[in-house]
């Protein structure tokens, strides 16, 4: 499995409230989690910081046997959320600094080529080809809403004045919900985790385009950040790019 993690700050922004990360345990199981710490409100860096955090703990000392089966990967990602949320939400309450703060989160639990997504919030998972570019998750978002009831365009959404405004973040309440997914990847496929700061700015065919290129990883990353920025860079962008090609 080849990968790069990217966390830029943007132009626009003063602090960087992403955190993006991939972690590789001595077996074959492995981990990639990125979150979005929530603009306009406080302390967005600490919860998306508090998400790799405890994520990685957990996912160390995890017995391995715990992710023999699909069911028990799922269960695992499901009281893995469940904790973390709880831990950000009491934390928020007892730090008047960090009061109403929540983050997305994508968390991707590698079993060799099986991946099992945790989603909530509008950071996204891309599954890509050389002949389809696949958005697989679905943000928990107002104009997602908007826009599966068929009320706004997909042109009208990429405008709308409340397209940040989203539904379900970790930390905000006493328990959530996230979303679930299983992917196989192929051996010619990629898988991109991405914050809206990079979604945003970039079409889905454009995403395809760069990662589907005949260069290594790294510069697919780099480009994606790069074109982000040089169509505004507003807030941070943040990516983790996997792949079971292997480069030469």
């Amino acid at each position: 499995m080849n990968f790069t993690v990217e966390s830029d700050i943007g132009l626009k922004r003063k602090i960087n409230e992403d955190r993006a990360a991939f972690f590789e345990r001595p077996d074959h199981f492995k981990l990639a989690i990125l979150a979005d710490g929530m603009g306009g409100h406080n302390a967005g860096d600490v919860a998306s910081e508090m998400v790799i955090t405890e994520m990685h703990a957990l996912f160390k000392q995890e017995n391995a046997e715990n992710f023999a089966t699909k069911q028990l990967k799922l269960e695992w990602l499901r009281n893995a959320v469940s904790h973390i949320n709880q831990k950000i939400y009491h934390y928020s309450l007892t730090h008047e600094n960090c009061q109403g703060m929540g983050t997305t989160m994508i968390a991707v639990l590698l079993d060799r080529n099986d991946c099992t997504i945790s989603h909530v919030g509008d950071s996204r998972v891309y599954h890509i080809t050389n002949e389809t570019v696949k958005l697989v998750t679905r943000d928990h978002s107002y104009v997602n809403i908007l826009l599966e009831n068929g009320e706004i365009s997909e042109e009208e959404a990429q405008n709308h004045p409340q397209r940040n405004f989203i539904l379900k973040a970790l930390g905000t309440e006493i328990s959530i919900e996230p979303d679930f997914y299983e992917i196989t990847l192929s051996n010619e496929a990629f898988l991109l985790i991405c914050s809206d700061g990079l979604s945003n700015k970039l079409s889905t065919e454009e995403i395809g385009k760069i990662i589907t290129t005949q260069v290594s990883v790294q510069e697919k990353g780099k480009k994606l950040v790069q074109l982000a920025n040089e169509r505004g860079g507003e807030d941070n962008i943040s990516l983790i790019l996997m792949t079971t090609v292997q480069e030469v």
